[in-house]
Formats: C-alpha cells, structure tokens, sequence
C-alpha cells in the first residue's frame, strides 16, 4: 500500500533536516580549529579549513552519484545509504590520528551527506514546479537557517567538554535522526514506472542537454559563485571574529545573532516569490549585496578605521551576507531544474555538483589568504557577487513565463 503524502509543514520540515545535515557538518567545526591545529601539528591555523572545505568538495562530487543513482533506483534508498555512509565516516573520523586520516574521513562525509542534499531537491522536483517549487525551497531554507544558527555553539560546547572529536559523534546522532525520519515517514516520490537504468550512455546525454541549456549553464554559474562567497565567509569567520575582533569565546555567539536574523529571508522570499518571480528577486538581491559591498570595502580601505570602530557595521554586513542566499539560491535552483523536470534527478545532481565544487574551489585560495585583515574576504565577495550579478543581467529565459 502506497503511503500517503506527507503533511506540507512536516515535509518542509523534513526537508529542512535533509538540508541542514550538510551546515550542520561544517558550521559545528568552525571553533575547533585551533584544537584541531594544536592536536595535529599542523603548524599554520589556516589549513584546519581543509575540513571545511574538502567536505564540502565531497558533497559537490557525490552528487555527481547520488542525483543519477536516485532517477534508477528510487529517492529513498539513495538518501537512506548516503547517511549510513556519512554515519560510517564519522567513526571514522573520531579515530583519525593525522590531517590526511581526517581530511579523507571529512571527504567520504561529504560523499555521504550529498545524497541528502542533492537527492531531496530531486524529491521537492517530483511534488513542486515553477514558483511553488521555490516557495517550498524557501519555507525549508528558513528553517535550515536554525542549524548553522545553533552549530558553532554546538561544536563550541563539545570540544570545551569533551575535546573536538566529539562533535562527530552529534553529527552521528543528528544523521540517525534524518534517517530514521526520512525512513519511517516519506513516501518514496519517484515510482518505478518512471525510473531510469543508470546508464553512462544516459548519463552523457543528461550532461549534454545540462551543458547546452543557456539557462541551465547561466543559473549554475550564478549559484558556483554564490556558493564562492558563502563558503568564502564560513571558512574565514572563526579567524575573523577572534583574529581581527578578537571575539574569543563569543564567536558562536555572533555567528549565532548573523544566522538568526537573516533567517527572515525564506521567509520573505516565500511570501514575495508568487508575486514578483524568481528571477527578479534573484537579481535584484545580487545586485544590492554587490552595491554594499563595494561601499564597505570602499569606507574600510579609503577611512582607515580600527576594527573596534567598523565591527558593527562587519557584523550588519554578514546579516546581508547570510540573507542574500535565501532570496537567491533556492531561485537559482528551481530556476535551472524548471526545464529538467524530465530528468530530475541527474539535472540536480550536475546543477547541485559543479555549483558545489566551483564553490568550494573559488573559496579554498580566499580561505587561506587570511592574512589578519578583511581584504581577501571582502575582495573575493566582490568578484563573486559582481560577477553573478552580471550573469543575472543577462536575463536568459526558460518555457515557464512565470520566472
């Protein structure tokens, strides 16, 4: 017997969970990068970032598996075995004794986690098209917006008490949770009349069709450099905060106000998206993130300000840092998916992968140029910012009219 489909605040909120596995999984380790340093030998503080960012890399390249994985075998099973796969890893990573032992136990989570990720959007896909789509996005992305709210705290609280391992142990807990949800609840949403045997052949022509959709490549490339940004941010702000502010111990704190206050953009984006669209949100977003920018970093490097006189306005500029991905990644997303909705799980996978992955590669050199001062940060989120700004200018056009 088929089971019904879930209440629509339950499956946003299953969704959010779904979501919130990966943010969880790297916003926790931020304030254990000096323990981790100091147990490892790694000498320079900047390359604890690797767990970041090589989890990250992970997730991005596991899509490429699970998206296709998922349209031959079902959403389901493929989420179910990505998070015992992710729990696996993270045994794994509690015993690491080296950098290298921890960077590839943080890279098979990272696999692990992508199936969640980018196995979900293909769920929400199956259900929802066009805005509602993004609205659904939206509602969920509000809610994931607690988790990195509340995860450096976590990861803070853990490694004071119990050292920084332990941390991997709330993500294992955290995993059982998703997957016992997703398990119980959740109706698989992909029926078998409509799955496809994986195929190289198959997946070579779903690359194809991706890579020559004027659309598809335009959105993937404004969300690569969103993804830049953010994960430019997360990387640097523990070292920021207690570098530059020195923050100290509050640092989840802040991290904590930052999150909680740009959580309102799921939220506004949800209700604005029906009326205006997508794409105009998008864009115009972008382009206001782009303007503050070039004005903060224009009063920072033309004022001569000391840290203790321009934090606040660091900290104003983080909230619309941390508020712009809400009114453009969940857009973005279903903007690219609108004409893949034929083959959904492979379209999210490569969308989901290499907007991941360039991600992560343009953050990577922004990370570990911190050199105790705001110019690679603010420089990086320029470039990005104005580039996907640029590309949203282009106003490339799908079949739905109602972008």
């Amino acid at each position: 017997m088929t089971k019904p489909p879930l209440p629509f605040a339950e499956f946003i909120a299953l969704i959010a969970v779904m979501f919130a596995m990966i943010a969880f999984g790297s916003d926790a380790m931020l304030p254990a990068f000096p323990r981790i340093a100091q147990d490892l030998g790694l000498g320079d503080v900047n390359r604890a970032q690797l767990v970041i960012t090589i989890f990250l890399l992970g997730t991005g390249i596991g899509q490429l598996v699970t998206g296709p994985m998922s349209d031959s075998l079902g959403r389901k099973p493929v989420i179910l075995g990505g998070l015992l796969l992710y729990v696996a890893a993270n045994v794994m990573a509690i015993f690491a004794g080296s950098l290298t032992m921890l960077l590839i136990a943080r890279f098979i989570q990272g696999l692990g986690v992508s199936a969640p990720r980018t196995v979900t959007i293909a769920m929400v896909r199956d259900q929802y098209s066009g805005r509602m789509m993004a609205r659904v996005m939206s509602f969920a992305m509000t809610l994931f917006v607690l988790v990195p709210a509340v995860a450096p705290l976590v990861g803070q609280t853990l490694t004071a008490t119990f050292g920084w391992r332990s941390i991997f142990v709330a993500f294992i807990l955290f995993a059982l949770l998703g997957l016992s949800w997703m398990g119980l609840r959740q109706p698989e949403t992909h029926p078998v009349e409509k799955r496809r045997p994986f195929r190289l052949t198959t997946y070579g022509a779903a690359i194809r069709e991706v890579a020559t959709s004027r659309v598809v490549v335009t959105y993937t490339i404004a969300l690569s450099l969103i993804f830049g940004a953010l994960f430019a941010y997360i990387s640097s702000a523990q070292q920021v905060f207690v570098d530059i502010f020195d923050s100290g111990l509050n640092f989840p704190f802040y991290f904590a106000g930052i999150a909680t206050l740009s959580g309102g953009a799921g939220i506004l984006n949800a209700t604005l998206v029906l009326r205006f669209g997508m794409r105009p949100m998008a864009t115009i977003a972008l382009g206001v993130m782009f303007v503050i920018t070039l004005g903060f970093t224009s009063y920072l490097y033309l004022s001569g300000a000391s840290p203790d006189t321009y934090f606040p306005i660091f900290l104003l500029w983080s909230v619309i840092a941390f508020f712009v991905p809400g009114l453009t990644i969940g857009n973005l997303n279903a903007l690219a998916m609108e004409p893949m909705g034929h083959i959904a799980g492979m379209a999210s996978a490569i969308i989901g992968a290499v907007s991941t992955m360039f991600g992560v590669l343009l953050a990577i050199p922004i990370g570990l140029a911190f050199n105790g001062g705001l110019l690679p940060l603010l420089g990086g989120a320029l470039l990005f910012y104005g580039g996907a700004f640029g590309l949203m200018l282009t106003n490339p056009k799908g079949q739905n009219q109602l972008e």
